[in-house]
């Protein structure tokens, strides 16, 4: 089992005995502390969350720009840990993030094992959506949607804190402009809320040579700060269909 050490990814539990990593990709305006429980939830498999520049022990850092580039920059990061399969878990825009890092990843010959698109549905790309940059309707939404509660979003050292790298993750999402190729060679698996009006539109099955899969939850677009698919995770990661390495 390697033994790694990345700004860029956050582990906090080591499993020596898994044969597989789930790297988890965050939200817009998240850090890798979301995941902050999951390695303690799932214990057959190791759990890396990815860090984005900008946030939490990054914040001297500035924040990405480039969605493509964070993808490459997290791919050198993750290819030491390619010595055991890797699955990818993204959320909102950690689902863009995640396939365009599995693809950056397969340029370099290695295939990730599944790639799970949370808050995001198989469906065609919106077309005309802009950036909002108005830090009190950033914070609005994030609070509507469920991803903070509105008496820390109130907090003026949290808004001082996010707000910059809300903003600048939103301007990154809003000019990402995703091409078709390289398509993917792993199974799909969206995840969306039955109260979701929110969930990131990706063409999901026209990007993998391998079957996507759309399973409903109930919830909102943060269905899983309540209820986390861990069932779904264990199940469909129980016996990962290893491809080309």
């Amino acid at each position: 089992m390697t033994s790694y050490t990345s700004r860029w990814l956050v582990r906090d539990m080591a499993r020596p005995e898994a044969r597989i990593r789930l790297v988890c990709f965050g939200h817009l305006g998240a850090s890798a502390a979301f995941y902050r429980s999951w390695g303690q939830s799932l214990t057959e498999v190791e759990v890396h969350a990815v860090q984005y520049p900008g946030r939490a022990d990054r914040l001297d850092e500035d924040p990405p720009h480039d969605l493509v580039q964070l993808a490459a920059d997290i791919a050198d990061a993750l290819e030491p840990l390619a010595d055991l399969p890797l699955a990818f878990f993204g959320h909102s825009m950690g689902a863009p993030v995640a396939l365009e890092t599995a693809r950056a990843l397969q340029g370099r010959g290695i295939h990730i094992e599944h790639l799970f698109a949370s808050g995001s549905r198989d469906a065609p790309l919106p077309t005309g959506l802009v950036a909002d940059e108005d830090p009190d309707r950033l914070l609005e939404d994030l609070v509507r949607m469920g991803g903070t509660d509105a008496e820390m979003a109130a907090d003026p050292i949290f808004q001082e804190l996010v707000i910059p790298y809300l903003i600048a993750d939103s301007r990154m999402l809003h000019r990402y402009t995703m091409a078709p190729e390289p398509l993917l060679t792993c199974p799909v698996t969206t995840i969306v809320g039955d109260q979701d009006d929110d969930a990131d539109r990706r063409p999901w099955s026209a990007l993998s040579t391998l079957p996507v899969q759309e399973v409903g939850v109930t919830g909102n677009h943060f269905y899983l700060i309540a209820d986390p698919p861990y069932s779904l995770l264990r199940q469909t990661l129980s016996a990962p269909r290893r491809g080309p390495r």
